[in-house]
């Protein structure tokens, strides 16, 4: 640490130029390229900004959430979190990587740190979410900490930090809560938040982390910022993702030998999901509810935004695929070219989401949801991580959609993950690709129809958010292609080799669209 001592004044830290232009322009961006939540660290050109600094208060102690704006000479600018906090002396519990300098407040030497390595700063968190207290800034905004029906404790349990990769900070209490810290910030409330309170609060489903509270600012003259939540820490085996490459090693070992069969208990698993997830859908399904909640009809605006949005995907994706067509092998050239081929077959299809008769709901709902998002506990199920899409836009996120959008995403998922796994795995490598298809679609269709047949069989034919037969059908279809053109760009960029994965799912829709046409 250099011999540098900042001064900091405790009482007007929010208003003091001079310490922030210090921050700004000596100590925090050499920080910040050290933080893994920074997603601007390969950009060259850039400056950030303290545009407004929040007091903490607790045992006399103030703690400051700094709210930072990064500039980028090119590209939209970023608004991230880092609290800070004063400590007199270094205790062992906060790491040298936490100290951004020696500092000096009040005639008391110490050192500023990132708050977030402060057990003291983790300590005020819980316990103002626990006290549901609302923090007025001198500026008229308000730090406000809600406490939500998971969080049943009345004292505040010891806390730490897990080694996770993460984009934002996560803290651990008592091993019984965790608290999520939000790195990059949105001019809304994010739609975590909301999905989690929401379902906690409002009705019985019990499989995903209970809404345990939050931390928002709420802005006088602008958007509220979400800054934090609090939930159920899930003890969980592993994902549903790893678990379906344990389904997958078990089925790929009996293949290799000739053996076709699936074991029943991955059948009742399968099933299982489908019914977490109906009822999850049940529980987000609403006509009376609050408006950022309640279920809509499929209005003539939201036909216009779905049709427009897929429509410009298939165009970009079909470009995209035409530069890229003499560098595919051989199978992915033809399934290809049955894409390119169905163009204006595909385009007629999305085209009658702006006039087909469609009597179902849409609602809010997770958005990105695939086996990762699903942990294996004990003999159940948790579902996890309602943020949205991560590369669309908080309002974007908040869309109502058809719930069979969610069911499209979780069949993708099943479908990446048996190709992934037979394509790639050493112990399929001296099959050939005709088996290996086989064999994929096999385990495929047998995964996907229990899926959705669980997943349906629970709404039945009476349940108003899925009208009938015919609408969703199409409406399911219709999300399978959106999904399945996105996933196109992303391999076509990322991971050209795995190209067929996508395009088969685009080949199974259309097969699925000329049985619609019949």
């Amino acid at each position: 640490m250099s011999k540098f001592v900042l001064l900091i004044d405790g009482e007007g830290y929010e208003k003091d130029k001079y310490v922030h232009t210090v921050l700004e322009d000596n100590l925090l961006p050499g920080y910040f390229l050290k933080c893994r939540w920074f997603a601007g660290k390969a950009r060259k050109n850039w400056h950030l900004k303290i545009v407004q600094a929040v007091r903490m208060v607790y045992k006399e102690q103030p703690y400051f959430f700094n709210v930072i704006r990064v500039k980028y000479s090119e590209g939209d600018s970023e608004t991230y979190m880092l609290p800070l906090s004063f400590v007199e002396k270094k205790s062992a519990e906060i790491p040298e990587k936490a100290i951004i300098t020696a500092a000096s407040m009040e005639d008391k030497e110490g050192i500023l740190v990132e708050a977030t390595f402060d057990p003291g700063f983790r300590e005020a968190i819980f316990w103002n979410i626990l006290n549901n207290v609302k923090s007025e800034q001198k500026n008229g905004d308000s730090l406000n900490f809600f406490r939500g029906k998971g969080l049943t404790d009345e004292e505040v349990p010891m806390s730490m930090i897990p080694e996770i990769d993460s984009s934002n900070t996560a803290f651990i209490y008592g091993g019984k809560y965790f608290f999520k810290l939000y790195r990059k910030l949105f001019q809304e409330t994010n739609p975590e938040v909301e999905m989690v309170q929401y379902i906690t609060q409002n009705s019985d489903f019990e499989y995903i982390p209970k809404f345990g509270g939050s931390i928002t600012l709420e802005k006088k003259s602008d958007s509220d910022l979400t800054l934090g939540l609090l939930v159920e820490l899930i003890n969980n085996e592993k994902d549903n993702w790893s678990k379906t490459g344990d389904y997958l090693n078990d089925f790929m070992f009996a293949f290799v030998d000739g053996n076709f069969q699936v074991k029943e208990n991955v059948f009742s698993k399968i099933a299982l999901l489908g019914t977490r997830t109906a009822q999850m859908h049940d529980a987000l399904f609403n006509i009376h509810g609050e408006e950022g909640f309640r279920a809509d009809h499929f209005d003539r605006a939201y036909r216009r935004f779905i049709h427009q949005k897929v429509e410009d995907l298939i165009e970009h994706r079909y470009n995209l695929l035409t530069d890229n067509y003499l560098q595919l092998d051989e199978q992915a050239q033809i399934l290809a070219w049955k894409f390119m081929e169905a163009k204006d077959m595909i385009l007629d299809f999305v085209d009658q989401i702006l006039t087909r008769p469609i009597e179902s709901f849409r609602t809010r709902i997770h958005g990105d949801y695939h086996l990762g998002q699903v942990l294996v506990c004990d003999e159940d199920l948790v579902i996890i991580d309602f943020e949205g899409e991560p590369e669309s836009s908080i309002a974007s996120r908040k869309v109502k959609h058809s719930p069979l959008k969610d069911v499209a995403g979780m069949i993708r998922s099943y479908h990446y993950a048996v190709s992934a796994k037979l394509f790639n795995s050493p112990e399929t490598r001296q099959l050939d690709d005709k088996v290996l298809n086989r064999a994929a679609e096999r385990w495929y269709r047998l995964m996907r129809d229990t899926f959705l047949e669980e997943y349906l069989n629970y709404f039945g034919p009476l349940h108003p958010l899925l009208k009938n037969n015919n609408e969703i059908n199409y409406l399911l279809q219709f999300h399978l292609l959106e999904k399945a053109v996105y996933e196109l760009g992303y391999e076509l960029n990322y991971r050209p080799s795995w190209v067929k994965i996508p395009l088969k799912g685009i080949e199974e829709v259309l097969y699925e669209i000329e049985k619609l046409k019949r």
